[in-house]
């Protein structure tokens, strides 16, 4: 009875800890188009969401039954058994699912508890099978193979359809409303606004009666019987009321349609995924409850977990309190949702992914079939959609804080209705499906045919996309593969094998979430923001600043880079080459901070566009000559290479003092907004310029009369040719940003 307390115990933790890190996953699914559209408020999408939440956990009674007997044949399996593989199935789908949480990346919940039940349920299987001396054929007896890959195909099809739905949907509603809506939303959003909430309201009903705690069984059928009556009714109520709207006030009808999609997908993910997280456990509870009768209860058999059972209100609402709250509070929430933003914003700017030979291959691909396609349709329909998709006249919305949305209204609609239709299509069906693979690749269908996946950033999108996929099988295997290791471990070391899982558990977790803190300041791009575009003077002033931070954590980097090779301290030096890609990242994000800039310098016609436009060259020269000396430096350290000459030392000293003195005055001037005198600049610039010139030509001697050796040489120009190239750049930003400001004065005047 001890093993019973403890795994009960465990398992009611273990529910509760996966519907954090089960929301925090799946947040994004109902999230994505509310949140990069920026329809209202972060704060009030979280509530409506929160509200989806609340009404979906009543109607997921009826999707428990998967736990207990969707994946093995309980009747086979005694209550230790029985508990064994749950306790490892939660253990597992918590650390699997903090794991892509931690990583930003999506995933299905819905695939992982599945692959965990049969991992587990195998495992126990085959220890029965070889314990009775029974062939390994006889493994379907145990587990409903035929569910299961019923379960798979649909899911994986699914993958494949709402992605060529998403491009679908959004071609055709891109060619009827255009980038500049508002004259077509007048003439068609009534009939828009009635398709979308129709589908809406239809996945509401079709996708929630059949797992209510509320409903009876002939108010459900009538539901199911009349589909068709409140397909039609709730269209053309919902298309009167929009055309109504439309005509007689300035109210933009995708907002409705985005915010009742969100509660939808909301309560959907609810009623649909809330089995994922405490479905197990539950299971187990009602497995004790039914031994409770037998005098071996450890060894009774579980065929009552056959038998339908109604999970009480009460508890299906204290799971979507939590889910809720979950919901505010979760930063890897935020993580994932904004991993999927990411793909699909419209807006140029800084990936996160790194290219890959296979997208580079799709996306060279796709190039040349474009190119075929382009030759052989007729020239005048070409010319018609382009026309539709010219992004010329454009002009995004600027939310409040200054920031524009990741893809505009049109786009969230589609995404919303197109995921809602096929979601609830396959419930009608009764198809499986994962709630996760449909909207993402939906999302990502419509981004494509939106032209968000362009020349410059297709590659690095694919890639994101490959490798969100490629996690997906990821899951599939590891959940596997754990829970059949975690429900061994258990089997045979019943107790005990629970402490140690548990410990390892809590590691992992306690690890994952520094791991996220730490992926979170490396990623902080807060401050290199640019806000206010609209503002060519606040905009030219921002740039500037970020530029200013920017060289004071340049001259922080080189510092500790010449510290750790002066000492052959590898830590230190490995710390400062983890650091080159963030520099990179921030100059890169500068730099189209300061192409934005220079659109708006363009449409002002204020003349310093040219030389504000030298500002990227600079800043690339700078990044690029800081993470040179970096890497060399931390090369000829970790490959045992001989140090720095004494003399080598003091006079890199002072040439990295030097450069970092140059780069923190530059800093201060351009975060406080102050002219700089020329005169004193050139003189610095001429004394560094003789400095490195003298240590040239002793260098030169120490070549010819063989003290410094090769390496040792290439690294010492390195660091010589690096500081003038620093020192250069920095002395023309200094130039640039003087020209701007005096011409800011004169303006002012």
């Amino acid at each position: 009875m001890e093993l019973i307390f403890v795994s009960l115990t465990l398992l009611a933790i273990l529910a509760v800890g996966d519907l954090i890190v089960g929301v925090s996953n799946d947040a994004v699914n109902f999230l994505n188009s509310s949140v990069g559209s920026r329809v209202v408020k972060r704060k009030f999408i979280y509530l409506i969401a929160a509200m989806g939440i609340l009404a979906g956990v009543t109607f997921s009674s009826g999707m428990m039954e998967i736990a207990r007997k969707g994946i093995f044949q309980p009747e086979h399996f005694s209550l230790f058994e029985i508990l064994m593989i749950f306790t490892a199935v939660m253990l597992a789908d918590i650390i699997l699912l903090d794991y892509f949480n931690t990583y930003g990346l999506p995933t299905s919940t819905t695939v992982s508890v599945i692959f965990e039940l049969l991992g587990a349920s195998i495992a126990i299987s085959i220890l029965k099978i070889i314990s009775r001396g029974e062939n390994l054929f006889v493994l379907s007896n145990y587990i409903n193979t035929a569910k299961v890959l019923a379960i798979l195909s649909g899911i994986l099809s699914s993958v494949a359809i709402a992605f060529v739905v998403g491009v679908v949907v959004q071609f055709i509603s891109r060619m009827i409303f255009t980038f500049n809506y508002k004259t077509t939303l007048k003439r068609y959003g009534g009939l828009w606004g009635g398709i979308g909430m129709a589908s809406i309201v239809y996945f509401i009903l079709i996708k929630g009666a059949k797992g209510t705690s509320f409903l009876t069984a002939s108010q459900i059928s009538w539901i199911e019987n009349n589909a068709l009556v409140i397909l039609i009714t709730c269209f053309c109520a919902s298309f009167f009321i929009f055309q109504f709207i439309l005509l007689f006030t300035s109210l933009n009808i995708f907002k409705p349609i985005i915010l009742v999609g969100t509660f939808a997908l909301a309560m959907a993910f609810a009623a649909n995924d809330l089995v994922n997280f405490i479905g197990v456990p539950l299971a187990g509870f009602t497995a004790y409850n039914y031994a409770q009768g037998h005098i071996d209860p450890l060894n009774s058999m579980m065929k009552a977990l056959n038998e339908p059972v109604q999970t009480n209100t009460l508890i299906l609402l204290s799971a979507g309190i939590v889910m809720a709250l979950t919901l505010f509070l979760s930063r890897k929430a935020r993580t994932v949702t904004r991993t999927e933003v990411d793909l699909s914003r419209q807006e140029e700017g800084i990936e996160r992914f790194e290219s890959f030979f296979l997208a580079q291959f799709l996306v060279m691909i796709g190039t040349n079939m474009m190119d075929f396609v382009k030759k052989i349709f007729p020239q005048k329909i070409l010319h018609t959609i382009n026309k539709r998709k010219d992004m010329t006249n454009y002009e995004p919305h600027i939310c409040s804080d200054g920031e524009i949305p990741a893809f505009d209204l049109v786009r969230a609609s589609v995404n919303m209705i197109a995921s809602s239709a096929l979601i609830s299509l396959a419930t009608s069906y009764k198809l499986p499906l994962s709630t996760t693979y449909v909207t993402f690749m939906v999302a990502m269908g419509s981004s494509l045919a939106d032209g968000a996946w362009d020349r410059e950033s297709a590659v690095y999108r694919i890639s994101g996309v490959l490798t969100v996929i490629g996690g997906w099988f990821f899951t599939a295997l590891s959940a596997f593969v754990m829970s059949f290791v975690f429900c061994l471990v258990l089997y045979y070391f019943k107790i005990y094998g629970i402490i140690v899982l548990s410990i390892l558990t809590v590691a992992i977790l306690w690890k994952n979430h520094h791991r996220h803190k730490s992926i979170q300041e490396e990623t902080s791009i807060e401050v290199y923001n640019l806000r206010k575009i609209k503002d060519h003077i606040i905009a030219v002033k921002t740039s500037f600043e970020q530029t200013g931070i920017l060289l004071e954590n340049v001259s922080a980097l080189l510092q500790k880079s010449f510290n750790g090779l002066r000492s052959y301290d590898r830590v230190q030096l490995r710390i400062a080459k983890n650091n080159c890609k963030k520099i990179q990242t921030w100059t890169n994000i500068i730099i189209a901070n300061i192409f934005k800039t220079l659109r708006l310098l363009h449409q002002c016609d204020i003349k310093v566009s040219k030389n504000y436009s030298q500002l990227i060259t600079n800043l690339q020269e700078i990044a690029e000559s800081q993470r040179d000396i970096t890497i060399r430096s931390y090369h000829h350290v970790i490959n045992n290479h001989k140090g720095l000459l004494e003399i080598q030392v003091k006079e890199l000293s002072k040439v990295i003092s030097t450069v970092c003195e140059m780069l923190n005055i530059t800093s201060e001037n351009l975060k406080q907004d102050k002219l700089v005198d020329l005169k004193d600049l050139k003189t610095k610039f001429d004394n560094f310029s003789n400095m490195i010139h003298e240590f040239d030509e002793k260098q030169i001697q120490r070549v010819q009369n063989e003290t410094s050796k090769t390496r040792l040489s290439i690294l010492y120009y390195a660091y010589l040719v690096n500081s003038m190239k620093i020192i250069t750049s920095t002395k023309n930003l200094l130039e640039t940003f003087n020209e701007s400001l005096k011409i800011k004065e004169l303006q002012k005047n």
